[in-house]
């Protein structure tokens, strides 16, 4: 005991510096042994550096040649579209680099409240709210809106910015199982006794590329008299006829209460997220959402080349449609060849691997064949259900979207993941 004392003294009085020491080793020891975890499990993931602008076609750090990229959320092809950079640049010019402020102190200009009103015309609402990005949205979104009073009902594979959004709200959380309208109906009957009822779901489901029965869900909403939420981050631009979203797509527009989606995808890839919906709702959000009141405003040049990819997409749609035709081609393709590929009829197709490691050796070896792929493993999808998430771009040329199909087979052939 006495020598536990001496000891405990020794510690206490050591000097400040070595104590601080002591607790960065044992830092750098936890550190490391979760590092080596995630090495050991094959889930580690390395950030390949491309050294040109956005596109189908790239150049990337170590790899010879141009690159095929078959993994950016760039549906529309806009990230580079010459008249979406011009915008910038004008924008840049004239409104500057940045605000150093956030939107209710000295951060809203005109052509934010400008992008604001596009947004909402666009998808047929009163007003929209723009954030930083749509992460942010989702996580202002439910902690500004809902009390222990009320509930939300959350599909169980929701986009990770939902699940957090959720989980910083006080209210009643109920979580039903992926696309089983059962199971929802089930959980909106247990939620009667709440003030409110929202039901929250993507979609088009960034992982699965499957998309949610909005029809159904809206019915059920009705019915138990709740809210519709929906995320079209992976939708909007080019789901539906004219590249509204899935609510376009499925019919239901006038039913879907909430939007939230991204300027950081199809609209142009830059950075950027919004809310639209009911202009008091809107207007709440301004006073209590905190990504908002306390994030900087979104750039000006974000904002000028987000307002021209809107504009070129309403004046035609295009684009939207020679991309389904492509991911028609591509599907249909690897499906004949024996490859499994998740969801249906949307640009998201993910070859499903199962093995992490596999998708880590196939990913890799589809870069030294010039095409630029990326797998998919725990956490970012259960755990057994590894994949490489393939995207396809309205820029994607047929003999691109062939070139790949034939690396995969390959590729496949080379790791046993074909016969």
């Amino acid at each position: 005991m006495w020598a536990g004392c001496v000891l405990h003294a020794a510690l206490f009085w050591a000097p400040r510096g070595s104590r601080a020491q002591s607790a960065l080793a044992q830092l750098r020891g936890i550190l490391e042994e979760e590092l080596e975890s995630i090495r050991g499990a094959g889930t580690w993931k390395s950030e390949r550096v491309i050294t040109s602008r956005q596109g189908p076609h790239i150049h990337v750090d170590g790899a010879p040649g141009g690159i095929i990229n078959f993994c950016a959320n760039n549906y529309l092809g806009l990230s580079s579209h010459p008249e979406v950079i011009q915008a910038g640049l004008q924008t840049l010019k004239e409104f500057g680099a940045g605000l150093s402020s956030v939107r209710f102190i000295c951060g809203t200009q005109s052509i934010h409240k400008d992008l604001e009103a596009k947004i909402a015309r666009f998808h047929q609402r009163e007003d929209a709210i723009l954030y930083p990005s749509c992460f942010d949205a989702n996580t202002g979104f439910f902690e500004a809106l809902l009390t222990s009073e009320d509930a939300v009902l959350s599909d169980e594979l929701n986009h990770a910015s939902i699940i957090d959004g959720i989980r910083l709200c006080k209210a009643h959380k109920y979580r039903y199982r992926h696309l089983d309208m059962a199971d929802l109906e089930a959980k909106l009957q247990e939620a009667q006794k709440h003030r409110l009822r929202l039901v929250a779901t993507d979609g088009a489901f960034s992982m699965d590329g499957d998309i949610a029965p909005l029809p159904e869900i809206c019915r059920l909403a009705s019915q138990y008299g709740a809210l519709v939420f929906v995320d079209e981050s992976h939708a909007t631009g080019f789901l539906g006829a004219t590249g509204r979203g899935t609510d376009e797509l499925l019919g239901v527009m006038d039913q879907v209460t909430i939007i939230n989606s991204t300027l950081g995808k199809a609209l142009g890839g830059a950075s950027g997220g919004y809310t639209t919906g009911p202009g008091a709702l809107v207007s709440l959000l301004r006073q209590r959402a905190r990504p908002y009141l306390f994030s900087n405003s979104l750039p000006p040049a974000a904002v000028g080349c987000a307002s021209k990819a809107l504009d070129l997409l309403m004046e035609s749609n295009a684009i939207v449609q020679s991309m389904a035709a492509k991911t028609l081609r591509f599907r249909s393709q690897m499906e004949a060849a024996g490859f499994t590929i998740s969801g249906a009829n949307h640009p998201i197709c993910p070859v499903m691997l199962g093995d992490a490691r596999l998708a880590l050796h196939i990913a890799d070896d589809m870069l030294k064949r010039g095409i630029f792929v990326i797998g998919f493993s725990y956490p970012v999808v259960p755990k057994g259900k590894a994949r490489i998430r393939v995207q396809i771009s309205a820029v994607h040329s047929e003999e691109d979207i062939d070139r790949c199909v034939e690396a995969f087979v390959e590729v496949g052939r080379l790791h046993g993941a074909l016969p």
